[in-house]
């Protein structure tokens, strides 16, 4: 299990606000590259962007906590984002190191689960979030941009279900070589 920085300190949630004329072209730019948003015409992800609410964090700093409620989905505009999953021993494991252009939380666009592990900023950071409610109000003004954007997401859900079911796969026939080993012996 590997530990992150001890430096871990309270949410930034409402405040360290930037806006920039320069820092909006470079979202269009990761909008477009994400595939939730890809299909997405520029006109409506431009409409999309000014929803958006910007944040900065400071190395450590947690964005989110595992079981917090689920309220939507960040982009890493600048800097570093760990992803880590705390067990009922207080450890935690990481499950993602995450950069620029990469995204983190998406789940929360579809329900209103709580979060299924923690993200904390690896260094200085400046995240761009996409809350659930802006979303589904551009949804509800642009249905056949929401539909598009549905389809990502599923996509995007798709694609990780079927890496779990990999990675199931490959353990069980680890564990599976390990016990038939084991039984050899007896």
């Amino acid at each position: 299990m590997q530990k992150i920085s001890p430096k871990i300190k309270g949410s930034s949630y409402w405040n360290n606000l930037f806006k920039s004329p320069t820092a909006k072209n470079d979202i269009l730019e990761i909008f477009k590259a994400i595939p939730t948003f890809s299909k997405v015409r520029k006109k409506y992800l431009k409409e999309l962007i000014k929803l958006t609410h910007n944040r900065v964090y400071s190395d450590g700093e947690m964005i989110f906590h595992q079981h917090d409620p689920g309220i939507g989905l960040y982009i890493i505009h600048e800097g570093e984002v760990v992803i880590v999953q705390e067990g009922k021993d207080g450890g935690r494991q990481v499950l993602a190191e995450l950069t620029k252009g990469d995204f983190f939380g998406e789940l929360a666009l579809l329900d209103d689960s709580p979060r299924s592990a923690s993200a904390i900023a690896k260094k200085d950071s400046r995240i761009v979030v996409l809350f659930k409610p802006d979303l589904d109000e551009f949804m509800d003004n642009f249905p056949q941009e929401g539909i598009k954007i549905a389809k990502g997401i599923s996509q995007i859900v798709a694609t990780r279900l079927r890496t779990v079911n990999e990675d199931y796969l490959v353990l069980l026939k680890k564990l599976q070589q390990i016990n038939g080993g084991e039984h050899a012996n007896d």
